[in-house]
C-alpha cells in the first residue's frame, strides 16, 4: 500500500475522533462546531439562512441546541443520558423537567426490537415533541409502576441553519460539484463518512498544478440545508453544472455502489461507470430512485440536474443503520480512503475526457518520422502497445466520438491514454473540439 494511502487512513481517522463525540443536527452550535474542524482540511464559507426563510415548499426551522437529557427511574437509576451517548434523546427535543407514569413514557420512548442491543435514531424537526431512544433490552428492564423523571435542558428558538460552500476554481466555468450533510449525531458510516471524504478530496483536487473544470463543495444539513441552498444557487447549477455526486455512506466494508441521475446523459454517471469498470473492484450500478440522499433535491424535475452518488455500505441496507452500531467499528478507513480515491479517478477521467480531433484525418499519419513508429517494417519494437495507442486514437478522433468511447473500443481505461494525448496535442496533431 503506498505511504501516501495510508497516512490518509490515519488522516481520517485523527478528525473521526475529534468529530465523532459532537451532538449535531440540522442547526445549532453542535453543528457550527463540526464545521470549524473540518474547515482546518476544506475552507468552506458558511453561510447563515435565519429561521423563517422560505426555501420552495419549506421553512428553515427554529435552531435547538441541547445541553443535557436524562431519565430517572422509579429506583433512583439514571438511564438514557445524553452525556453517554447523544443518540438517547430525540433531536429537537423540546425542554422538560417533571414526573410522569410508565403509561405516558411509553410513548415517547424508541427502541428497535430487531437490534435489541442498539440505541436508535429519532427526530422531530418540525412538530414540537420530545423523546428518548433506548436499547429494546434495557426497555424491557423497564418498570411499569412508580413516577419518571424527565428532564431535557434544550433550547428552541429562532436562530439560523448553517451551511457551507466553496468553489475551487478550474481554467474553465464549467462546474464539477460534490454535496455532502452534516446533520446526524454519532453515527459513523452515515454521517461522518461522507463531510471526511469531501474534506479529503478537495485537499487532492487542491493540488493539481491544472484543472480544466472548476469545482464546487457544497456540505449542509441533509434535506432542509440543500433544499435552501438549491433555492438560492439552483439556477446557477443549471447553467454551470457538468457532474455532481452527493458523498454520502462511504466507509462501509461492501462493494461499490453507484446510484445514476434521474437524467439519462450524464457524463458524470458515464465517467463513473467507465472508472469503476477498470478498477478492479467489485461494484454494482443502479438507477435513480426515490428515497437516498440529496440526489433527491438536485435531480428532482425542476432542476433534473446531472448527480448521482458513490457508496460503500449503502443507507438503508446495513442493518446497523440509524443506529448506536454505525459507529467506529463498523467502518473501515482504509475503504474510506479508497472511496476517495475512487472519486478522485471520476475527476481524473472527466478532466481528460474530450471529444479530441484529428488534424490530419486524410490517410495514415506517417508516424515513423516523428518518432512514433518502428523505424524497422515488418518488425514489432517494445512501445508497440504505445503506438497502437496512438493509431487508435488518431483513427477515432473524430470530434464527434469522446475520450471515454474511443477507450471502451479497445477495453482500456481513459487514462491509458494519457501519455499519448499528451504526445499528440505537443505534436499539434491532435486538438480538442470545441
Amino acid at each position: 500500500m503506498e505511504p501516501a494511502f495510508v497516512n490518509m487512513e490515519k488522516e481520517l481517522e485523527k478528525y473521526f475522533d475529534r468529530l465523532w463525540p459532537i451532538c449535531r443536527s440540522i442547526t445549532g452550535n453542535g453543528l457550527r462546531e463540526s464545521f470549524r474542524i473540518l474547515q482546518e482540511i476544506i475552507p468552506l464559507e458558511l453561510t447563515e439562512v435565519p429561521t423563517g426563510t422560505k426555501a420552495f415548499d419549506w421553512e428553515v426551522p427554529k435552531e435547538w441546541n441541547i445541553k443535557d437529557a436524562y431519565i430517572v427511574t422509579p429506583e433512583g437509576k439514571k438511564i438514557c443520558q445524553f452525556k453517554e451517548n447523544n443518540l438517547h434523546i430525540v433531536s429537537y427535543s423540546v425542554p422538560k423537567n417533571e414526573s410522569i407514569d410508565f403509561a405516558e413514557l411509553k410513548k415517547h420512548l424508541f427502541f428497535r426490537e430487531d437490534l435489541p442491543e442498539a440505541i436508535p435514531y429519532a427526530t422531530s424537526y418540525y412538530k414540537e415533541n420530545w423523546g428518548f431512544c433506548i436499547s429494546y433490552n434495557e426497555f424491557k428492564s423497564l418498570s411499569q409502576e412508580g413516577e419518571y423523571k424527565i428532564f431535557i435542558d434544550s433550547e428552541l428558538k429562532n436562530g439560523s441553519l448553517t451551511y457551507g460552500d466553496l468553489l475551487l476554481k478550474g481554467d474553465t466555468d464549467k462546474e464539477i460539484m460534490f454535496s455532502s450533510y452534516l446533520c446526524h449525531p454519532s453515527m459513523a458510516n452515515n454521517e461522518l463518512s461522507g463531510p471526511l471524504a469531501m474534506a479529503f478530496l478537495y485537499k487532492k483536487l487542491s493540488s493539481l498544478k491544472k484543472r480544466k473544470y472548476s469545482y464546487r463543495f457544497i456540505l449542509a444539513p441533509e434535506t432542509i440545508g440543500i433544499i435552501t441552498y438549491l433555492s438560492g444557487f439552483g439556477e446557477h447549477l443549471k447553467k454551470k453544472l457538468t457532474a455532481g455526486y452527493v458523498i454520502t455512506c462511504v466507509a462501509g466494508k461492501d462493494a461499490f455502489r453507484y446510484k445514476n441521475a434521474r437524467r439519462k446523459d450524464s457524463i458524470g454517471d458515464k465517467a463513473a461507470a467507465h472508472v469503476l469498470k477498470h478498477s478492479n473492484e467489485k461494484y454494482d450500478i443502479e438507477n435513480f430512485s426515490i428515497g437516498g440522499s440529496d440526489e433527491r433535491q438536485y435531480c428532482s424535475i425542476g432542476f433534473n440536474l446531472p448527480v448521482g452518488s458513490l457508496m460503500k455500505s449503502k443507507y438503508q441496507e446495513y442493518k446497523e443503520y440509524h443506529s448506536s452500531l454505525d459507529n467506529k467499528s463498523f467502518i473501515d478507513f482504509s475503504c474510506l480512503a479508497k472511496s476517495v480515491e475512487m472519486y478522485y479517478n471520476f475527476c481524473r477521467t472527466l478532466e481528460l475526457n474530450e471529444k479530441y480531433k484529428n488534424l490530419y484525418p486524410n490517410c495514415e499519419l506517417q508516424l515513423g518520422k516523428r518518432g512514433l513508429y518502428p523505424t524497422t517494417g515488418g518488425t514489432w519494437g517494445i512501445d508497440i502497445e504505445n503506438t497502437r495507442k496512438i493509431l487508435h486514437l488518431l483513427a477515432f478522433a473524430d470530434g464527434e466520438t469522446d475520450l471515454i468511447d474511443i477507450a471502451e473500443q479497445r477495453k482500456l481505461s481513459a487514462h491509458d491514454f494519457e501519455k499519448e494525448i499528451s504526445i499528440l496535442l505537443e505534436m499539434g496533431l491532435l486538438g480538442v473540439e470545441k
